[in-house]
């Protein structure tokens, strides 16, 4: 049985270039979705509801495509359709989103206690988050089928690079536009012209990268796939059954106790997603008035602090490598991003923040290259990867709609009668998950 061979640097570069631009979209629907509802008129302690059906989205597409992957094969690969098809549809949602305030919708309540307005926000939303998964998932999918267990650890890290650098790019668009002389205030329940600029350019790059990366990467075979010991991805002829001991799926404990870490981690992420723009409003401009000013000063520095982030992630992920086994690498960056999430509690100057968001950055760092690579890695050669990591998948999904759906209620209870809702103290429950995180590092097993 033939071994994977070694892929060049560049070459496992090309296969995650696209990522870049998948998460230029993602980074701008991150940190501008609870300055979009609210500047519709969602209240603070409904902004985590808007945000169930992003993971929720998520938890339904990515199995599927997973699936369907695993069993295609045509003349343009075998995850690359997907991949095109998701960008495709993501610039079209991308272009409508900033709009929902632009389009003459009504603003009265018409249905849910929703607005017009808000319900073509939750729609596009919703489009927006399903072509995003169908684009992303297929990175991670190629470097299982392509990379051989020597370079998964780089191949992830080359990805989780890109990613943050995607980031970046897309955190930092708001700001830049309003710095440029772009207006960032528009009249009560218009998205500015800061944000809708930012996703019209970050579409373009999108597109752009996908092209790239759809022309520079040849995926293996069949042929060559069965050659690798992997012939079961191969679809099967017409008419005929897997053999039984084929049917059967077996999820390895590997799932289970890495699930539980991401658990905790991605709720912590959810809340900062859903509560920075008010906390840091609150915290260092002294607002929680969406239309002033002051707030949307405030939700372009969001973008900043998402940025400083990002390169944060940037400087930990290539610390990674150094340490001596994954899962200590694992502990440390969760403990670290904890403590930044905390620290934030005390911060009241904009640009002590950076601090707290470097040190958020480490956390993040880990949480994308740590757990694929634990859990490819004890997949190695198993025919089903596809599959197995659109159901991982879940394991991302699921904790952000459970921390969505109690994000609400929460918030509420920490509100003081008649006061304004505290939502900086949703950052610091974001600190204390992380570290729940990285004591549950403990549980697994991992294969060298």
């Amino acid at each position: 049985m033939r071994q994977k061979p070694d892929l060049s640097f560049w070459k496992l570069f090309n296969i995650s270039f696209g990522f870049f631009g998948v998460q230029i979209a993602y980074a701008l629907q991150s940190a501008n979705i609870s300055r979009i509802f609210a500047t519709l008129g969602a209240d603070p302690h409904q902004l985590s509801f808007f945000w169930i059906l992003p993971p929720l989205m998520g938890m339904v597409v990515q199995p599927i495509i997973g699936l369907l992957s695993d069993k295609t094969w045509c003349r343009f690969g075998r995850r690359i359709p997907y991949l095109f098809v998701g960008a495709i549809v993501a610039v079209a949602v991308m272009l409508m989103l900033p709009n929902a305030g632009s389009l003459g919708l009504t603003t009265q309540v018409v249905m849910w206690g929703l607005s017009g307005t808000m319900l073509f926000g939750l729609m596009s939303l919703m489009f927006l988050d399903t072509s995003i998964n169908i684009a992303m998932q297929p990175f991670k999918m190629m470097v299982g089928d392509m990379v051989n267990i020597r370079q998964k650890g780089l191949a992830y890290s080359i990805q989780s690079f890109l990613c943050n650098a995607g980031s970046l790019v897309g955190y930092l668009f708001p700001y830049i536009f309003t710095f440029l002389g772009v207006q960032n205030v528009a009249p009560e329940g218009v998205i500015p012209n800061s944000v809708i600029y930012s996703f019209y350019i970050g579409a373009a790059i999108l597109i752009l990268c996908v092209i790239y990366t759809t022309v520079n990467v040849k995926e293996y075979s069949p042929e060559e796939m069965k050659a690798f010991g992997e012939e079961e991805s191969a679809p099967l002829p017409a008419g005929q059954a897997p053999a039984a001991h084929q049917q059967k799926v077996s999820i390895p404990y590997t799932f289970f106790s890495i699930g539980l870490v991401q658990f905790f981690c991605w709720a912590a992420f959810m809340y900062m997603w859903t509560y920075t723009p008010g906390a840091i409003a609150a915290q260092c401009w002294g607002t929680t008035d969406v239309a002033s000013q002051g707030y949307q000063e405030a939700a372009n520095w969001v973008g900043v602090v998402f940025a400083v982030q990002a390169v944060g992630s940037v400087i930990w992920a290539m610390l990674i490598p150094m340490f001596r086994t994954y899962k200590l690498a694992y502990v440390v960056s969760l403990l670290v991003g904890g403590a930044g999430f905390i620290s934030i509690l005390w911060v009241t100057n904009q640009y002590v923040l950076w601090i707290s968001f470097l040190l958020i950055g480490a956390a993040w760092a880990g949480m994308l290259a740590l757990p694929f690579t634990l859990f490819t890695n004890a997949l190695q050669g198993n025919p089903k990867m596809g599959t197995y990591l659109g159901l991982f998948n879940c394991t991302i999904c699921l904790p952000q709609i459970v921390a969505a759906v109690v994000g609400s209620p929460l918030l509420k209870s920490l509100t003081p009668e008649g006061g304004e809702a505290p939502q900086v103290y949703m950052l610091v429950i974001a600190g204390v998950l992380l570290i729940a995180g990285a004591l549950s590092v403990s549980i697994i097993k991992e294969k060298r």
